[in-house]
């Protein structure tokens, strides 16, 4: 199983506990990877570690593969890092159950209700905080990102699946179940292909990266100019609504397939939102590439450890 580590060049000298500054083990759970890494209270990603999930194995092979790179992010934070690790914060592609009580990542067909938040906390004794992906790459990008001093926005994960998070006066709203934000079952194609909830034309059914492949007989990797189009309008229009229904004017979109098709996908995108959104008074509204790249997956997923961490301490 291969597997990515970003590591330190020197190990320094242990240092006593009290003398530690905190950090965060930040956790990303994806269909085709698992990503782990350290985080600073301030937002610095200071050591990661990744590896590639493999088809055809059982829930608990897979959970041992994090299982390892999680006690290697946490032996580096002792050793290499002296920092004291407090929280873990997980961002899990869905559906989930509030706190990732138990994770379902679409692809990922081991896990079904797996429960993870459990497992982690009894492999590694500390509290464990998890959402939704894309709402963490919401608090993420509101945080150190490209709505960064923005207290309302949208942010939107277009990958293997569509999700999304929504920031109102300072607040990223949950819902009742913790899933605010499923916006990849927006219907923007009425009559369109079948989605995995039962409804026709939904943008995930419609846009996401399994939809892509499906339509074209091709890897998200190899797109036609035609196809980012369409899924940069479609995309688009499901943020017209969206802006539509909260007022707002920014949505931040981040995830493989909207960052992989860059501006061809942008341009059309900000197109339909300029066709779609024209019921609020203020500025127009805009799309934006999530602006912490390759990082943001993690950084949203430590803010959500440290988010946990804030709520415990009131």
């Amino acid at each position: 199983m291969p597997r990515v580590v970003d590591t330190a060049d020197a190990a320094p000298e242990a240092a006593p506990d009290e003398a530690r500054p905190d950090a965060i083990l930040a956790v990303d759970i994806g269909a085709s990877k698992f990503a782990t890494g350290l985080m600073t209270m301030r937002g610095a990603l200071i050591d990661r570690s990744r590896v590639e999930t493999e088809r055809d194995v059982g829930p608990q092979s897979h959970f041992a593969a994090l299982a390892a790179i999680v006690q290697e992010q946490l032996d580096r934070a002792e050793r290499h890092h002296r920092v004291r690790v407090r929280s873990i914060g997980v961002a899990s592609a869905g559906p989930i159950e509030r706190g990732c009580e138990t994770v379902s990542p679409i692809g990922l067909e081991s896990w079904r209700r797996f429960p993870l938040r459990q497992h982690l906390a009894d492999l590694t004794g500390l509290p464990v905080y998890g959402d939704l992906d894309a709402r963490a790459l919401a608090l993420g990008e509101g945080w150190l990102g490209a709505a960064k001093g923005l207290s309302s926005f949208a942010a939107m994960t277009v990958s293997t699946g569509i999700g999304g998070g929504f920031v109102i006066d300072g607040k990223l709203l949950d819902g009742a179940s913790g899933n605010a934000g499923q916006v990849g079952h927006i219907i923007v194609e009425p009559g369109g292909r079948r989605c995995q909830c039962g409804a026709r034309g939904c943008l995930e059914a419609e846009a996401s990266g399994y939809a892509i492949e499906a339509i074209t007989g091709r890897p998200t990797s190899e797109p036609t100019y035609d196809i980012m189009v369409r899924t940069g309008k479609l995309v688009g229009r499901a943020a017209g609504m969206i802006c539509n229904s909260l007022d707002l004017d920014l949505v931040v979109v981040g995830g493989a397939v909207a960052l992989g098709f860059a501006a061809t996908f942008y341009n059309a995108a900000q197109e339909e939102i300029d066709e779609v959104a024209k019921i609020g008074t203020g500025a127009r509204a805009r799309i934006t590439p999530a602006r912490l790249g390759d990082q943001g997956s993690l950084i949203g997923a430590g803010a959500v450890g440290l988010r946990g961490l804030h709520r415990e301490s009131r």
